[in-house]
């Protein structure tokens, strides 16, 4: 399987431009105006539609700001409609290019060429690919119900704006009347998301303090599958035997919860930091600073003399660097996460790492893709149940297994329509967890609320390695046999004696 090159990484990060909401809807504003402005600008007539540009700039700051995730973007309405009121201006013709290019973009120049092209999905994909672009309520481009209505607003001010320079009028008056609009935007968007917004998950406020950190390993390796993308109750309704019973034979998270948002490279660092976006640094997929700020469990191995890799798509570079062996993910879906089993494999027999983190994809790229209400999307977690029975059985047979403790986890869930994640919409919040292994309890279930970031700490007490310098997650002792937490806290007091 080819690692991803530097071209595709590049282009990753180019396509997260369009592929998230902030940036997004200023690019598609800018280039809306540009194609309906295009006689004037090749006809040396643009300046008055780059005036009009200052008049609306404070908007393109609140909407950069403010997402208006889930049902608050269904008061975004309300300042365009003030605008209509107030102004009496609309342009229709404006309003359906930005209409036509929106749907173009989304419906089928990624829902049916770029899918096409990536994994392999049919011409005929645009079919479906609508209906989930305006069921969509994640912090995405596809989201039609937020984006609309912001770039409703944004051409009609910027194009009244031009309109009324163009017609004599002073620029200081009109600018002052429309950035106070802005103002009361702003004012509007504050107060709903200090009031209405308050679903995210509470935050730890305190460094992994739970357990003492270890002084030796639990555990000699562990392998974290993350199956990107697995909504929980359609895990459960598909037939995963060997996942199952895996689940049954060592200790379920059953209340596992992400991070906010759930994006995918926002869910790994924090996963594998113990921390949340606010301490890291990387707030979504489109990272532009590389690199997370805090210590990843990579690095708390290293201080140990162990390694750890991660086996992942381009976009985990922008915040785990060399640590991640990246897979392309420019193949066809059916391929993808047999090409990722096969390439781990290889890892654990070249590398031999003390940990090793596989991100399996096909089962997110299917939601994506395809939408999660659909029998496809069950059929990918089907295929990642075989696939990583074989992995397992293919470890069991050369002993990897002896003293190593599995963890199988999702990254974030995913919604309805375009398989969206960000904004914690119904099927995204809780994910499949479990653990097993000698050192794991088995037949345990743990229904108190758990979080992601509990993973990086609870693979340094496996590994015997100091948690990462910002982890706040507590370890997952619940998982433990009880014989082999006795014996950490036991050598925790032998080591604290001698000193």
């Amino acid at each position: 399987m080819k690692q991803a090159s530097r071209f595709e990484k590049i282009a990753a990060r180019c396509w997260n431009l369009l592929n998230e909401g902030k940036p997004f809807t200023p690019i598609f504003v800018v280039g809306t105006m540009s194609i309906y402005h295009a006689a004037d600008l090749m006809g040396g007539h643009a300046w008055t539609w780059l005036i009009g540009l200052t008049a609306v700039l404070p908007l393109f700051v609140v909407y950069y700001v403010y997402d208006y995730p889930l049902f608050l973007r269904n008061y975004l309405w309300i300042p365009y409609v003030v605008f209509l009121i107030v102004w009496s201006f609309a342009d229709a013709s404006l309003l359906l290019l930005a209409s036509g290019l929106y749907f173009f973009f989304t419906v089928f120049f990624w829902g049916t060429l770029y899918y096409h092209l990536r994994i392999g999905t049919s011409w005929w994909n645009f079919t479906r690919f609508w209906k989930l672009v305006l069921k969509n309520s994640d912090s995405t481009s596809g989201n039609a119900q937020e984006q609309l209505p912001k770039c409703f607003l944004l051409l009609s001010v910027w194009e009244y704006a031009s309109q009324q320079i163009d017609q004599g009028a002073a620029l200081a008056p009109l600018c002052g009347a429309l950035w106070l609009f802005a103002a009361g935007v702003w004012l509007f968007s504050w107060i709903l998301h200090r009031n209405l917004f308050d679903w995210q998950p509470e935050i730890i406020p305190t460094y992994t303090n739970n357990v003492p950190s270890p002084t030796a390993p639990v555990s000699d390796k562990v392998y974290v599958i993350v199956i990107d993308g697995m909504r929980k109750d359609r895990f459960e309704a598909a037939n995963a035997p060997f996942l199952k019973r895996l689940r049954a034979q060592g200790t379920e998270f059953a209340q596992m919860e992400t991070v906010y948002p759930a994006r995918t490279v926002v869910c790994f660092t924090s996963m594998l930091t113990g921390t949340y976006p606010f301490e890291h640094g990387i707030r979504s997929n489109m990272v532009w600073k590389l690199g997370a700020k805090v210590e990843t469990i990579f690095d708390s191995l290293r201080k140990v003399g162990k390694t750890g890799r991660l086996l992942g798509i381009a976009h985990l570079v922008d915040s785990f660097g060399d640590d991640v062996e990246t897979v392309t993910a420019v193949m066809p879906n059916d391929l993808a996460d047999r090409y990722i089993i096969e390439r781990a494999k290889r890892i654990v027999e070249e590398q031999h790492p003390d940990l090793l983190v596989v991100q399996l994809i096909a089962t997110d790229q299917t939601g994506h893709s395809r939408g999660v209400l659909y029998d496809e999307y069950i059929e990918k977690i089907e295929e990642a149940d075989a696939l990583i029975a074989e992995f397992v059985g293919w470890l069991e047979e050369r002993g990897e297994l002896e003293r190593a403790t599995l963890i199988v986890c999702a990254d974030h869930g995913q919604a309805d329509g375009i398989g969206g994640h960000g904004h914690l919409d119904e099927g995204e919040r809780y994910v499949p967890f479990f653990l097993y292994g000698p050192a794991i309890e088995a037949g345990k279930r743990v229904d108190e609320k758990k979080s992601l970031v509990s993973l990086a700490p609870t693979i340094a007490y496996l590994l015997g390695a100091p948690y990462p310098s910002h982890s706040r997650g507590p370890v997952l002792i619940e998982a433990m046999r009880k014989e082999e937490s006795d014996e950490e806290a036991a050598r925790h007091r032998l080591f604290a004696g001698a000193q």
